[in-house]
């Protein structure tokens, strides 16, 4: 008896043991997997940020073609 109590408490303690390794192997994959999103946000919010400049050039452009029409 005093064996297999002994036996269930090292199969137990190997399992915490086993448990432990694998929550920090998921904590590294979660970084890295956040450290992607955002370079992926950063990059978009660049592009975003250019593509809004692009559009507000055109649109100031058009704007002063359309007042300098109307002046005339």
């Amino acid at each position: 008896m005093k064996k297999l109590v002994l036996l269930l408490a090292v199969v137990f303690g190997m399992s915490m043991v086993s448990c432990t390794g694998t929550a920090e192997q998921a904590q590294d994959a979660v970084d890295s997997v956040a450290a992607e999103v955002t370079e992926v946000v950063d990059s978009a919010a660049a592009a975003v940020d250019s593509t809004v400049a692009a559009a507000a050039d055109t649109v100031a452009a058009a704007a002063e073609k359309v007042a300098e029409e109307v002046k005339e």
